[in-house]
């Protein structure tokens, strides 16, 4: 499954739009952008989707390929980016003892 933000294709070509609204084409691509913070968050959203379906789920490569439309590099990089980011959220949380507040931020 794989999810993405649902993006609205411009009815007519950005030069066009920008001499109906008196502005640059530039910022009509702006306008139609997605911003940067949404874009990290949905490719850390699939490459959890990705690390769950092989790992958790059980899935060959060649099916996680297949399933996510990808190549197989592409596919391994993902899931094996999503093991570290969880491994480095597990050292996270298991730096402080079970049930301790944290009262100080050190980095």
């Amino acid at each position: 499954m794989t999810i993405q933000t649902i993006r609205r294709k411009r009815p007519l070509p950005a030069k066009e739009l920008a001499e109906m609204y008196d502005v640059s084409v530039r910022t009509i691509k702006r306008w139609n952008s997605q911003t940067r913070e949404d874009w990290i968050d949905e490719q850390a959203t699939l490459r959890e989707a990705i690390r769950a379906y092989h790992d958790d789920e059980g899935h060959s490569w060649s099916e996680t390929t297949k399933h996510f439309g990808m190549s197989s590099s592409a596919v391994r990089q993902r899931c094996y980016r999503a093991r570290k980011e969880r491994e480095a959220e597990a050292a996270e949380k298991s730096k402080h003892l079970p049930g301790e507040m944290p009262l100080f931020d050190w980095r």
